[in-house]
């Protein structure tokens, strides 16, 4: 999901958890393009929301990063002041110090920035700690973390947590976290390995739900089959094939194929090896996640004795969070504990030393990257500091938080700002701070430079630091970067994300390294003390640590990465060389072994578990599910206040004071030849600065006033007057918004409204240099996309071949926006005034006087106290807008067609043919697509379909893409608006095989239907998982979101409600329909992203594609 703009401390944690299973181990320092996430180690990244590639999901989604926005704080007195509704306090307190016979207190407290009530607890027999965090969120969440280091680079932390959710001593079948998946409520359910440690983490909002959750977790992680059965290290880690002695040898494994994906990226290699250079000495220097070269070295018995080791309740940190029992709490662990006694070597036996700083000089490091045959001979660099070896005070975490944003946090901040001005390079590398280990990293540079600037990159960066340490931050600057983090720490909004698993986090970073789980929390004192700081000194304070952990720090490392075009070939030479030579060294009686450990393996995976084993796996009941959907609150007000704009409101019970807006204008009038545009003119108006006000100037101004503003384009299908619901259109109907949205406390909305309307109207549309930057960072961002998130680009361009919604997604974010971004810039810089006269023509036109205030939208979300409040300031900015209040009326896009759909029909014929497409990058892996239609204009959408689209993600996919085949994630997405059908897989070894695991699913339908016939609970597992994915968590600006959304596309409440009676009603028949339409798939084609080489051998099994070079 798309990230708020000012969501990115709690965001950078994730994604360093993530990163750190996926990106080589960039540990600390996870090198962060622009906008990229962050956090830091202060309680602030505990208040935002974030979105990561759900390491054990069917759906390896797409992660997406955020850009940064400024904030302002006041040095003398806070200006972001947030009301939070008066907690159930005596409630809570009641559940501090709750007592059980088996456990020790060791302390209480009150962490009263998040209203939470904490009991640390000791295990008497097993000396496990456990942190009790009760609150009135009823999104309850447990998670158990173990301290991991590895010596080595096999993986072996990250095999592990694949491994372990793979059968255990109370829950008998293959895989449990599949079960889980396909039927329960979960708002969460995940592993993921960082570079020291490895989180268990589940969530529900469902009490029952939530209790099966945690009995799975705990008994998996304490007693799993994988110890004592190698082919769950064989399938989940690593092994050898063959199915014939003439046939090569080759390696299969999940995490093994998962980090061949994973080092196919620049990025991730660059990221690699700053990683190894600055920590040459601690576990931080190696990689967690596993080295494809060296994830074949670990054995069964290494990869058993590692859970031995580390795995022993003493070595780990239990968490709970959220409104449920503690005492149920308390008892549920116990079961589980008891079976352990004291471990006293375990907790020192998993300490992670301090990397000491040890350079006497900066050292330079120069390693290849994979680059494409056509792709331009351009360097990577990135300049990186070890910051501290000793810990951190927490004002001094908090301190180097705000220096980091500064510096760093958006497009205007000095550091960031003069490197993208530079011309040096076309985006940025690093990304700045990471402070979520036991040390942090500060690192920073560029891609895509040219050989002879090299040397000027690192120069760039020391001369910036030293001219910011001699002259300091403005006060504004300073206030902007202020508020932005005060802001988000007293939000605490973490969208559909647990607040309990972002407190887990936040305490965790402390906690691991044993230190308080809730002084890690706490950020009042820390911040008051901060702010006393700048009041009497200003911006001191930054400069000061600049000079102290960066300029005078020797401990640093230049990586610079160099484009090799051959990588890729050799890579793949010596891997089949090496597998040779194991061949050859083998015996015959050798080889048929292996040829028999294959077929076992492949008979287990694909065996279905018996009856008795699927009966351990606890489940709810159908009875157990809300059956009414849920609504919120909506008013609509046409012609607010005279003004000829419609109004859009939601009144929620609580936003903490904050009001949530965003401004919707019509963009239909524009021609479609412009609307590729439309990404970049979106940028334009936050990054160019407006009116008066430059980019450093607007952006200071925006984190001053408000959370954060961001604009984006929004195009939805919308449901056709007097069309029947629930029935696939034409396609033709649909409204296209720019949106600009932003958040701000009740007393500042007037100021937010104002930049609303200033970056509308007078966004600066002719700064050429800026404009190139952008475009720049676009391209370089969009040509990793392809490499790193095939799947995504597949799925666009499998669905702009039949549909009009498809195709204007595809031309302005698809892989025919890189195309887009190429000429753009090439435009921009030979005839910057004709593109230009486009841009200027697209705001006349989205501003034309006549009608814009008719194609006006202004939705807010606030409580009651807000919108009393805040109406002044909306009526005023509802008149103060451009426009005519008595003007002319738009077309009624509910009866007509859209005026793009025309044209893009006519386009569609000859620029997005439905044929099978090939898209060739550097890569050991390869992303597969394959779709069609699976309904016809007219026919009607059952609810049933959310329930077979899951149950085939989660089941035959899973099993097969994934168990057997080897991939990071096999699923499927179906649109119930426009009846298209799509299968995708992620880093996938295999291409051909994979294309015809999607041919065999409607048979694997047929037979699951038969089952489902013979046995209910299978039925009833796969709707209870349909309803959990759609009653996720909502925040309260979520929540305005889907009411507006709904009322927008005029879907009815008796439409909603029918769709989910047909979830719940979903019938074996339903499936029978489901696998005959699949069968019957029409105007099927494919899209794949992978090498050229595994072109090749898909061509020898029959499987061609038209292919493009796209780096």
């Amino acid at each position: 999901m798309p990230l708020s703009k000012s969501n990115w401390r709690l965001a950078k944690m994730l994604f360093l958890a993530y990163l750190s299973t996926t990106a080589g181990r960039t540990t600390a320092f996870a090198g962060l393009a622009k906008g990229a996430l962050r956090t830091s180690s202060t309680a602030a990244r505990r208040s935002s929301s974030a979105s990561f590639v759900n390491k054990r999901s069917s759906c390896a989604s797409q992660l997406l990063l955020p850009t940064f926005t400024s904030g302002r704080f006041s040095s003398s007195s806070s200006t972001c002041s947030i009301a939070r509704p008066s907690a159930v306090a005596t409630e809570l307190e009641k559940n501090l110090g709750v007592t059980h016979p088996a456990y020790d207190i060791l302390s209480t407290d009150v962490v009263t920035e998040f209203g939470a009530y904490c009991t640390l607890y000791r295990h008497k027999k097993s000396g496990a700690e456990l942190l009790s965090v009760s609150t009135d969120d009823d999104n309850k969440c447990f998670g158990i973390t173990f301290r991991t280091p590895p010596s080595d680079s096999t993986g072996v932390p990250h095999i592990l947590e694949h491994s372990v959710l793979c059968g255990s001593r109370k829950y008998k079948t293959k895989d449990p976290f599949v079960q889980l998946l396909q039927g329960s409520l979960q708002t969460f359910l995940n592993a993921f390995t960082y570079p020291d440690r490895t989180c268990y983490v589940v969530a529900s909002q469902n009490t029952k739900d939530f209790y099966n959750l945690i009995n799975v977790y705990a008994d998996a992680v304490f007693h799993p089959r994988a110890i004592s059965d190698p082919m769950v290290h064989a399938q989940e880690g690593w092994h050898l094939e063959l199915e014939e002695l003439s046939q090569p040898l080759t390696y299969k494994g999940v995490v093994y194929n998962e980090m061949k994906g994973v080092y196919s990226s620049p990025d991730s290699l660059l990221q690699r090896e700053a990683q190894h250079s600055i920590f040459p000495d601690n576990t931080y220097g190696v990689d967690s996640g596993g080295d494809p070269v060296e994830i074949p070295n670990l054995s069964f018995e290494q990869f058993a004795n590692f859970h031995k080791k580390f795995y022993h309740p003493a070595n780990s940190r239990i968490f709970f969070a959220g409104d449920d029992d503690v005492a149920k709490r308390l008892e549920i662990m116990d079961e589980y504990l008891s079976d352990f006694d004291q471990s006293p070597e375990s907790k020192p036996g998993s300490v992670v030393q301090y990397q000491k700083k040890k350079y006497d000089a900066p050292k330079l490091v120069r390693k290849p990257y994979p680059a494409g045959a056509d792709q331009p001979e351009t360097h990577m660099i990135m300049v990186n500091w070890l910051v501290n070896d000793r810990e951190f005070s927490p004002v001094e975490e908090i301190t180097i938080t705000i220096l980091d944003h500064l510096l760093m946090g958006t497009t205007s901040s000095i550091l960031r700002k003069t490197l993208m001005e530079s011309g040096l390079g076309d985006a940025i590398t690093g990304g700045g701070l990471m402070t979520e280990l036991l040390q942090g990293v500060f690192s920073v540079g560029l891609k895509g430079v040219k050989p002879e600037d090299v040397s000027k990159v690192e120069e760039l960066v020391v001369e910036t630091l030293k001219k910011v340490a001699e002259e300091g931050f403005s006060e504004d600057a300073v206030a902007a970067s202020m508020n932005t983090i005060e802001f988000d720490m007293r939000e605490f909004n973490t969208g559909s994300f647990p607040k309990g698993l972002s407190l887990m986090l936040g305490s965790m970073s402390k906690w691991i390294y044993d230190k308080s789980p809730t002084e890690a929390l706490k950020f009042e004192e820390p911040l008051a003390e901060l702010k006393a700081t700048i009041a009497e000194s200003g911006s001191k304070v930054f400069q000061d640590m600049i000079r102290d952990f960066l300029l005078e720090n020797s401990h640093r490392t230049t990586v610079e990465m160099y484009p090799s075009k051959t990588l890729e070939e050799e890579q793949l030479k010596a891997e089949k060389d090496k597998l040779a030579q194991i061949k050859a060294s083998m015996s015959e009686d050798d080889l048929k072994r292996i040829i028999d450990k294959t077929v076992e393996l492949k008979k287990l995976q694909a065996a279905e578990d018996p009856p008795e084993a699927r009966a351990t796996i606890p489940s709810l009941e159908l009875e157990d599910l809300k059956r009414e959907v849920t609504e919120y609150p909506i008013e609509v007000t046409e012609n607010a206040a005279n003004s000829g704009i419609t109004l859009v409101q939601h009144e929620l019970g609580s936003t903490s004071g904050i009001a949530y807006a965003s401004l919707a204008v019509d963009v239909s009038g524009i021609p479609l030849e412009d609307v590729p545009l439309l990404p970049l003119f979106t940028r334009i108006m936050m990054e160019t600065g407006a009116g008066e006000y430059d980019s450093v100037a607007l952006s200071r101004k925006i984190g001053m006033h408000t959370g954060g503003v961001s604009v984006s384009t929004m195009i939805t299908g919308v449901n056709k007057d007097g069309a029947p619901e629930g029935v696939i259109g034409e396609g033709e109907h649909f409204v296209s918004k720019l949106t600009i949205s932003g958040k701000a406390t009740s007393d500042k909305v007037d100021e937010m409204f104002s930049i609303f309307d200033l970056i509308l109207r007078d966004a600066n549309l002719d700064s050429r240099a800026k404009i190139i930057e952008i475009l720049k960072e676009s391209k370089s961002r969009k040509e990793s996309s392809v490499q790193g998130s095939g799947h995504s680009t597949a799925n666009a361009r499998i669905r702009s071949r039949y549909n009009v919604i498809g195709y204007i997604n595809e031309i302005m974010s698809g892989l025919s926006s890189l195309d887009t971004v190429k000429g753009l810039l090439d435009q921009a810089e030979k005839d910057f005034p004709s593109l230009l006269a486009r841009l200027e023509n697209m705001r006349n036109v989205i501003l034309d006087k006549s009608t814009c205030r008719n194609g006006m939208i202004l939705d807010i979300t606030g409580d009651k106290a807000v919108f009393d409040k805040i109406q002044p300031a909306v009526e005023e900015f509802l008149q103060k807008l451009p426009g005519d209040s008595h003007g002319g009326k738009l077309q009624n896009f509910y009866s007509e067609p859209h005026p793009w759909a025309k044209h893009i029909k006519q386009e569609m014929s000859s620029k997005a043919p439905i044929v099978d497409e090939g898209f060739v990058v550097p890569t050991q892996v390869s992303y597969v697509g394959k779709g069609g239609r699976l309904y016809d204009i007219g026919e009607e959408v059952s609810g049933s379909t959310a329930v077979i689209q899951k149950f085939l993600g989660t089941g035959y996919l899973w099993d097969n893409v994934r168990v057997i085949g080897g991939a990071y994630g096999g699923f499927c997405q179906f649109q119930p608006r426009d009846g298209i059908f799509t299968f995708l897989s992620y880093r996938d070894p295999n291409l051909a095989g994979t294309i015809d695991v999607y041919d065999a699913a409607s048979d694997s339908l047929m037979s699951s239907a038969v089952e489902m016939e013979k046995n209910p609970e299978a039925l009833a597992t796969a709707i209870i998982g349909a309803i959990g994915d759609m009653d996720g968590a909502l925040s309260p600006d979520q929540k305005g979101a889907v009411a507006f959304r709904r009322w927008l596309t005029r879907e009815t409440p008796e439409q909603r409600q029918k769709y989910r009676d047909q979830v719940l009603n979903t019938k074996p028949s339903d499936f029978t329909d489901f696998a005959e339409r699949l069968r019957a798939l029409k105007d099927t084609s494919s899209a794949v992203v992978s090498s050229k080489a595994a072109f090749e051998d898909a061509s020898k099994s029959g499987k061609t594609f038209t292919l493009k070079e796209v780096m």
